[in-house]
């Protein structure tokens, strides 16, 4: 029995059967560069933070990412460009895909792209299916297929691998979705993309069209798999991707911090935490708080403090008995039992550290602590004009606060 079967009894693995088991393989695909970045609030970092991102995400173990899109003018070329050659010149694991509407001058570019760089370059060609789509677009259902069947046929004959992306799946018709998977898939389409784009779908939803869109194609008999890309409107993104996974996906998208239009995509960073807590990927995740910190600077998007794993109180507690619980188990030399007897998620995994503050609800455990941590010597009269602060505050103390403390206790003891 290993030591986190002795000291955790986990009532996830009870009959588990649900959206937790998953046995088959599958991959991760990264959208932050594309997707991510069209979010009204972020900026489009420039192309030496793409470069740092790309490579992170590869540490990470993300398996594809879809690097932009080119058509959408000169910078965005060069930076596809950049990132394909990156990729190729260092023999990444992590494969590109570029996103383009279903129009020939969208995909030119990508085939440009992948002759320059020498390397494939997945096509995701997309085009909204949804009845309210199509009344705003004026689309008719045969103009949706035949715009559709153009762009894969052009992809085809330039030698790409095309993945068929139909924006508002999760709201879309399933006659016309039967017509469009049967056509995308005669024509040379070898992944078919099911959108939650504007966050619609609950798990039902995703269990429904996953099953649906399996057997469209197995009564092809091809071999064609299922991406599904979900956002957050709901605030479900997350828990449908792990669903997803379940009901027969055999590739999740999503975005670092789940950035994104609206409220964003699913966030990547928590199906990776989710999944390796899962034991469903062993992949190293300790850069993974690195990648976070350089999204959020690279898109000057922030990361709220109570983010999970990677939010600045993620590992942080100032409360008296949740810290004493943590210093008695690092006495005890056990790294494991400090981890996790008040985290659910162990810091160390996600190249974090149990963090212990002072504040108006700390002991003294947690100065004496707070002190040796710093190599700071101490008596019982510097902790007890520390506590005395902490108990007045309405807020934990920051170390400057802590420090003045200490310095004005130096010089009133002719320290």
């Amino acid at each position: 029995m290993s030591e986190a079967d002795e000291l955790i009894y986990d009532w996830n693995e009870v009959d588990r059967g649900g959206p937790l088991e998953v046995k088959r393989d599958f991959e991760l695909h990264d959208e932050t560069l594309r997707d991510g970045i069209q979010n009204p609030s972020v900026v489009d970092p420039g192309i030496g933070d793409k470069l740092e991102i790309l490579h992170l995400l590869d540490e990470v173990g993300v398996d594809t990412t879809d690097v932009g899109l080119p058509g959408a003018g000169p910078r965005a070329f060069e930076d596809v460009l950049t990132l394909c050659q990156e990729i190729a010149e260092q023999k990444m694991h992590i494969q590109p895909t570029c996103a383009g509407r279903t129009l020939v001058a969208d995909i030119a570019p990508m085939v440009e792209v992948s002759q320059k760089a020498g390397i494939p370059v997945e096509v995701m060609t997309f085009i909204g299916s949804s009845p309210i789509r199509q009344l705003a677009e004026d689309w008719s259902p045969s103009l949706i297929i035949e715009r559709s069947i153009a762009a894969i046929d052009f992809a085809v004959k330039e030698g790409l691998p095309v993945n068929f992306v139909t924006e508002d799946t999760t709201r879309s018709r399933p006659d016309l979705l039967r017509d469009l998977f049967r056509a995308a898939i005669d024509h040379g389409a070898t992944r078919l993309t099911v959108c939650d784009t504007v966050g619609h779908s609950t798990p039902d939803g995703v269990r429904a069209l996953i099953e649906f869109t399996r057997e469209v194609i197995d009564s092809t008999g091809a071999d064609v798999k299922i991406d599904w890309h979900g956002h957050n409107d709901r605030g479900l993104a997350l828990v449908n991707s792990i669903f997803a996974l379940e009901y027969g996906a055999d590739r999740v998208h999503g975005c670092i911090l789940g950035i994104g239009e609206r409220v964003g995509n699913a966030p990547l960073d928590q199906i990776l935490i989710n999944l390796k807590l899962l034991g469903l990927i062993d992949t190293d995740l300790s850069k993974l708080s690195a990648l976070a910190t350089k999204v959020s600077t690279a898109t000057r998007f922030p990361i709220p403090i109570n983010y999970p794993v990677v939010g600045e109180d993620a590992f942080r507690t100032a409360t008296g008995v949740h810290a004493a619980a943590i210093i008695k188990a690092q006495a005890k030399g056990d790294d494991f039992l400090a981890d996790r007897v008040y985290s659910g998620v162990p810091a160390g995994m996600f190249g974090r550290e149990q963090e212990i503050c002072i504040g108006p609800m700390s002991g003294a455990s947690n100065i004496t602590y707070w002190l040796d941590k710093r190599g700071i010597a101490h008596d019982e009269g510097l902790i007890g004009a520390i506590m005395k602060v902490a108990k007045q505050s309405d807020h934990n103390l920051s170390d400057a606060e802590v420090r003045a403390v200490i310095d004005r206790h130096k010089r009133n003891n002719g320290g």
